[in-house]
């Protein structure tokens, strides 16, 4: 299949509307600007993000903050216990007035999903969402109903460690693109920050600086993208180390090597660009690999973090050698 790359016009509004999203995010979110870099990536890349971390540092504040930047249609869900598969997707009800039965949509129809602490419902609750997450879609009573672009869902969860909370199933985890930490700021934005919130709600005044068929419109150009076989190969040898290193029981499947292809794109797209070099996979590599992955017995007996041994992984993985990534002259690929 052959298709154009993207033209230079293409670019600068993907790295326009992506900068003035980012900057928006950035008036709320202070001093984390690589979280919100990658964040951007993973909606321009139409995937879906898992924001980890204890309560309180910002996490359902990042997802507000996304769906508040962009004209786009929002539905939030609060994980709980109790939550039922059709609280999430809809139910099917019967209009004795007018004889007939009528669909009324749960709130996975919306361009953005924000599924706070996923982790507090039950594993039946959070496999309702396997296939809204894989085919855009949902099943109900039957009937198949296609979900709007773009489709993001955006969930929080607290660790495994606290109370109350459930493992997601490995099916679900390799349906996120990437796991991201939020952490504790630095003490000058968590300054910044109670100064920006002594007087009023700093997402109170947000206005969408986007909408929703922009950004269908910039995940388009960036899957066009040129990606080198060298860099193709790359990322499958990176996944390969992964599935072969004693220290994991678990490595990374295909669909881990495909998200981290279109990752690298998005990323390498917002800065302009129209090939993938291997800082963007590099860059990516951490937050969409390690929530897959699941350290073996020796790793867990040794105290080897998963984290340590993607480290290593990366390490000792082959780097496409320069000059061999850039996109051809002729802006068409195969």
């Amino acid at each position: 299949m052959v298709h154009a790359l993207p033209t230079t016009n293409e670019l600068e509004d993907l790295a326009e509307v992506s900068s003035s999203i980012r900057a928006s995010m950035e008036t709320v979110i202070s001093g984390r600007e690589d979280l919100v870099r990658l964040t951007v990536a993973v909606l321009l890349a139409e995937g879906h993000l898992l924001l980890e971390d204890v309560p309180g540092v910002g996490k359902t504040t990042l997802a507000k903050v996304l769906g508040r930047s962009i004209d786009c249609t929002v539905g939030r869900i609060q994980f709980t216990p109790d939550l039922l598969p059709s609280d999430l997707t809809g139910v099917t009800i019967y209009r004795a007035e007018q004889h007939e039965f009528e669909f009324r949509r749960g709130p996975v129809f919306a361009n953005i999903v924000i599924g706070d602490e996923i982790n507090r419902a039950s594993p039946k609750t959070q496999s309702a969402l396997l296939e809204c997450m894989q085919e855009s879609q949902a099943t109900v009573d039957g009937t198949t109903y296609q979900l709007p672009r773009p489709f993001l869902v955006l969930a929080t969860q607290n660790p495994i460690e606290m109370e109350g909370t459930y493992a997601l199933p490995e099916a679900q985890r390799d349906r996120f693109m990437a796991r991201l930490s939020v952490g504790y700021p630095s003490r000058e934005a968590e300054v910044e920050m109670l100064d920006r919130q002594e007087e009023a709600d700093p997402l109170s005044h947000l206005v969408p600086v986007t909408t929703a068929d922009e950004v269908a419109r910039m995940v388009g150009i960036a899957r066009r993208l040129y990606a080198a076989p060298g860099i193709k190969q790359y990322v499958v040898d990176l996944a390969e180390a992964t599935r072969t290193d004693p220290m994991l029981r678990l490595g990374a499947s295909p669909r881990a090597g495909i998200q981290l292809l279109r990752g690298a794109k998005a990323l390498a797209a917002m800065q302009g660009r129209d090939h993938v070099l291997p800082d963007d996979v590099q860059a990516l590599a951490e937050p969409v690999l390690s929530h897959r992955l699941l350290p073996s017995t020796d790793a867990r007996l040794s105290g080897h973090t998963v984290a340590q041994t993607l480290e290593a992984v990366l390490a000792r993985t082959p780097v496409p050698v320069a000059g061999r990534v850039a996109a051809p002259d002729a802006r068409a690929i195969g």
